[in-house]
C-alpha cells in the first residue's frame, strides 16, 4: 500500500538535510568531487525536466541551483516525457542524453518489497536511472530509448516510510545470507547512489538516516568511485557493494563507469571511512577466455586488498540476464557489446513479471559456470565469502 504519512522530517535526523530553505552546508572540508571537472564531464547537464511540485521543493531547488545554466522544462509526469521517453530517435543519443539530461519528480508509491537475496528489503529508491551506460542494465527497459537520472525530491517522505518500516520489523531474530544481525535495505535498486551524490544530497540523507537505526543497514551497488561519500560518516550502517568484472569486459560493457582497478583500490578507503565493503562479481558474461579473465581479476583482488578489507568482505555472484528489447536498443548505439551479450546458442528465454522477454543462460550452462567460478574464488581469493550466486 502507498504510504503517504510522515513520521518525522529530515530535520529530525542529526546531520540530515534541512527541511526548509537554508544555505547548503558542505559536508567536507576542501573542494568537493562533485564540483570537479571529472564530475562535470559525467554530468554536463543542459536540460532539466521537472514536475512543478518537484521544482518547488527544497531538494528540487538544490538541484536547480547546481545547474543554473540548464534549460528547465515543466512536465506533468516524470515517467512519460514527450520527446524523451518512447522516442526511437534517442537511441543514437543514448549516452549523450544520460549526461545532459536530468528529471525531477516526486515518488508517488512508497513500498519496501521483500527480497532475500542481496537484501532483506528493496527500499523505495530516491532515484531511477543513471548517468552511466552499462549496456546490460535492466532499468531502461521500461522507459524506452532514454534513461537519464530521475531524482525523487520528496526524500523526507521516503526516509519517513523507511523509519516506520524498520520499526515494524523489530530486531532481526536470526542470521540469514543478507546479514547476521541487521535488516538490510537496498536503497539503490534502480540507480547508482554514488552518481546520485553528484546531483544532490539524497544519498547523504539516506546514509545519515540509517546510522540512527541500529537494527537496519542500507546497501547499494556501485560502479563509480565518488570520494565525497567518504565524508558522510556511515558508522557501519551502510554497505557499499563495488561491482567488478574483468577489465576487458568492463571496457566494453561498463560505459562511463570508474575503471575496475579504481573501484578495487577504493575499497580500503571506504572501509576506513565507516562503510561495510562487499563486492558484486557481476555480471558474469560467458565468452571465450572468461575463466582466465576472472582468475586474473580474483588474483588482482587478492594482491591489492589489505587484510582488513578481506576479513569483512563478502560477494554476490550474478550471471548475465539480458533482454530482447534492450538488445535491439544496444544494436543502435553499441553493437559490439551485443557480440558477447546476445548468445542464443547458450541462452534461454524467460518471461518476466512485467511481461518483458528476458534471456539468461541455459540452466545447465549456468550451473557449470557457477561451479567453475566458485572454484576460481576458492583457488585465488579463498577469503572471499560468497553470500549468494544467481
Amino acid at each position: 500500500m502507498p504510504d503517504d504519512g510522515a513520521l518525522f522530517g529530515l530535520d529530525a535526523l542529526p546531520g540530515a538535510a534541512p527541511a526548509r530553505d537554508e544555505p547548503e552546508r558542505p559536508r567536507a572540508t576542501g573542494p568537493l568531487f562533485r564540483d570537479s571537472e571529472a564530475a562535470r564531464r559525467l554530468l554536463p547537464v543542459r536540460t532539466i525536466y521537472t514536475e512543478p511540485a518537484a521544482a518547488a521543493s527544497p531538494r528540487g531547488r538544490q538541484v536547480l541551483a547546481r545547474h543554473p545554466g540548464a534549460r528547465v522544462v515543466e512536465v506533468d509526469s516524470h515517467w512519460r516525457i514527450p520527446g524523451l521517453h518512447g522516442d526511437e530517435g534517442n537511441v543514437g543519443r543514448w549516452v549523450r542524453v544520460k549526461g545532459e539530461t536530468l528529471v525531477l519528480g516526486e515518488r508517488k508509491t512508497l513500498t519496501a518489497r521483500p527480497n532475500g537475496r542481496s537484501a532483506d528489503w528493496i527500499a523505495p529508491g530516491a532515484s531511477n536511472g543513471c548517468a552511466m551506460a552499462c549496456v546490460y542494465c535492466y532499468v531502461p527497459r521500461r522507459k524506452g530509448y532514454a534513461n537519464p537520472v530521475t531524482v525523487f525530491t520528496n526524500i523526507e517522505r521516503i526516509i519517513a516510510h523507511l523509519g516506520r518500516h524498520i520499526a515494524r520489523q523489530g530486531p532481526k531474530a536470526e542470521p540469514n545470507q543478507c546479514d547476521d544481525q541487521a535488516w538490510v535495505y537496498d536503497v539503490g535498486e534502480n540507480g547508482d547512489c554514488s552518481v546520485d551524490a553528484l546531483i544532490c544530497d539524497n544519498t547523504a540523507d539516506l546514509v545519515h538516516a540509517f546510522r540512527q537505526w541500529p537494527t537496519a543497514k542500507a546497501s547499494f551497488a556501485t560502479k563509480f568511485v565518488n570520494p565525497d561519500l567518504l565524508a558522510l560518516e556511515p558508522r557501519g550502517r551502510t554497505r557499499v557493494r563495488f561491482s567488478v568484472m574483468p577489465g576487458e569486459d568492463s571496457r566494453l560493457l561498463d560505459v562511463r563507469t570508474s575503471p575496475v582497478a579504481e573501484r578495487v583500490a577504493a575499497a580500503a578507503d571506504f572501509l576506513d571511512a565507516g562503510y561495510e565493503v562487499h563486492f558484486n562479481l557481476s555480471p558474469v558474461v560467458l565468452r571465450p577466455g572468461w575463466r582466465q579473465a576472472w582468475a586474473e581479476l580474483l588474483r588482482q583482488l587478492d594482491d591489492v586488498l589489505p587484510d582488513r578489507v578481506k576479513r569483512q568482505a563478502a560477494a554476490e555472484v550474478i550471471m548475465l540476464t539480458h533482454n530482447r528489447e534492450l538488445h535491439e536498443v544496444n544494436l543502435g548505439w553499441h553493437p559490439r557489446a551485443e557480440d558477447v551479450l546476445w548468445q542464443p546458442g547458450v541462452q534461454q528465454g524467460k518471461r518476466s513479471e512485467n511481461g518483458a522477454l528476458n534471456v539468461r543462460y541455459d540452466h545447465l550452462v549456468k550451473g557449470r559456470a557457477l561451479d567453475d567460478l566458485r572454484g576460481l574464488v576458492a583457488t585465488h581469493a579463498p577469503w572471499l565469502r560468497i553470500r549468494y550466486a544467481f
